[in-house]
């Protein structure tokens, strides 16, 4: 069997080696069934037991109340920015959003085609290099919401705090750094997550929502875009993605295996701290992001000299370090270190980078 390779990829990223060999060893026979998790009918008593128990599995991960539906949805998190104002902003109401990069602009412009859209703040003034504080935020009187994306996978922006808006329900983007480290679900009227970072393949987005949003839908809403449709029918008002699903419940059951989300955050942390470390300690490499508004998720770093970028990435390529080319939007190297990406890639990147700049800083 060949070597795996360390997979530094934004998404679709790594997923850990135990879940993709557990679900090669039930790929063509489900337990014992004869049959392929893929082939299953979707209501059949075997799939619901899984996707129950991928339900439970993330409610005991995130310690998410009673009151709260968890939604395993089609569309990522894309078609959440439609989704969201089409359930939760009244026609002549507003809503509130923090632009910090690429995804919560996505998010601000699609919500613009349903309603009245409050940009409350934005890090374009500080080059989305930092994020502004909330005594700078200029928050509407009534919101319906208040928007933001926790972490930008691109621009390796990420708030370490949760803003306070008294009754405003908060509405986060945490496609990127959910499971990652530990969060208080109470705090937030709904969490959205893209499947294909913490969670599990693409084809999957997951939806937390508090049971007091659901019904509030437009009559325009599409039924398939109703959140309370999806909640009352168990995600299943239609075929769902069912082999995205299974996979997320054996990640969730191998995060359960490693100690939880408690145990995750220690990981990244140190993580995280060996990467941004390695970088602060040279001349050659640099990361421009404030220090308290780091992403723990995804480390954007430049090379002195943009034009080794090339020969840096034909390097890493050959070591078995793929996926550091960064985002097109913004160009130099990016390392995606989420929770299926152990302390031994970032290492074995620190081990390169550090190799590099000795031949050619």
């Amino acid at each position: 069997m060949s070597k795996r390779a360390f997979n530094f990829c934004a998404g679709p990223a790594a997923l850990p080696e135990a879940v993709l060999q557990r679900a090669q060893a039930e790929l063509l026979d489900w337990h014992g069934k004869g049959l392929s998790v893929m082939e299953m009918s979707h209501r059949s008593d075997e799939y619901t037991a899984i996707a129950e128990k991928a339900e439970q599995d993330l409610r005991d991960l995130l310690a998410i109340p009673s009151n709260y539906k968890v939604l395993f949805l089609q569309g990522g998190a894309s078609q959440q920015f439609a989704e969201i104002p089409l359930n939760l902003l009244p026609e002549d109401g507003v809503a509130d959003y923090i632009d910090t990069g690429i995804w919560s602009r996505k998010a601000i412009e699609e919500a613009r085609r349903f309603g009245n859209v409050n940009v409350a703040a934005s890090a374009k003034s500080l080059d989305y290099f930092a994020i502004p504080g909330q005594n700078d935020w200029q928050l509407s009187e009534r919101a319906a919401y208040l928007h933001y994306a926790s972490n930008e996978t691109i621009g390796g922006l990420q708030f370490d705090w949760v803003p306070e808006l008294g009754d405003t329900p908060l509405v986060v983007d945490m496609s990127s750094d959910i499971l990652s480290r530990t969060i208080d679900v109470s705090k937030f009227g709904l969490i959205y997550a893209g499947a294909q970072k913490n969670i599990g393949p693409s084809g999957l987005v997951v939806v937390i929502v508090r049971e007091d949003l659901l019904g509030h839908a437009r009559s325009a809403c599409p039924t398939m875009l109703d959140y309370k449709i999806a909640a009352d029918n168990g995600s299943m008002y239609n075929t769902p993605a069912t082999f995205s699903w299974y996979l997320s419940g054996l990640v969730f059951e191998w995060l359960k295996e490693q100690g939880g989300v408690e145990a995750m955050e220690q990981r990244n942390r140190a993580k995280k701290d060996m990467l941004y470390g390695a970088i602060d300690a040279s001349d050659f490499y640099t990361n421009p992001i404030a220090v308290n508004a780091r992403s723990w998720m995804n480390v954007p770093f430049r090379l002195a000299d943009e034009r080794l970028d090339k020969a840096f990435l034909a390097g890493a390529d050959a070591r078995g370090l793929l996926n550091l080319k960064g985002h097109r939007s913004v160009g130099g190297m990016r390392a995606s270190i989420y929770n299926a990406v152990g302390l031994d890639a970032v290492e074995a990147l620190v081990a390169y980078m550090a190799e590099f700049e000795k031949e050619r800083g």
